[in-house]
């Protein structure tokens, strides 16, 4: 991956943190390894750990930046968010979102995607 990518992929993750915090969301962690995944952000909110996908996107042109989710990072995710809760030992109702960014020169667009898919279901 370019230097450029990581970048601007960073710079997504960002956004999609200070997002997270302004409506009320705790961290819990970022770029979250385990020996089966990264998880972009984990957050929470009330009762709920929250697994975020973060997918950031200079245009819209070839699709909206959440539609590039598929079944195989849909089923990593949720193999991360089970190490998770067990390295954590915690027992929190879990939930994935998806926060779809689209940032050029021009415009700085935030899309958060609340309970954006059921790992399993797929």
């Amino acid at each position: 991956m370019s230097q450029h990518k990581q970048q601007f992929g960073k710079e997504g993750k960002e956004i999609a943190t200070a997002h997270l915090i302004s409506k009320g969301y705790r961290i819990l962690a970022r770029n979250y390894r385990s020996r089966r995944s990264e998880i972009d952000i984990i957050a929470s909110i009330e009762d709920w750990i929250v697994i975020v996908e973060v997918k950031t996107r200079e245009t819209d042109k070839y699709g909206n930046p959440e539609e590039s989710v598929g079944t195989g990072k849909i089923n990593m995710l949720a193999q991360g968010a089970e190490d998770f809760l067990l390295d954590k030992d915690l027992h929190n109702n879990i939930r994935y979102d998806v926060i779809s960014i689209i940032k050029n020169q021009y415009k700085t667009d935030v899309h958060h995607l609340v309970d954006a898919f059921w790992p399993g279901l797929y």
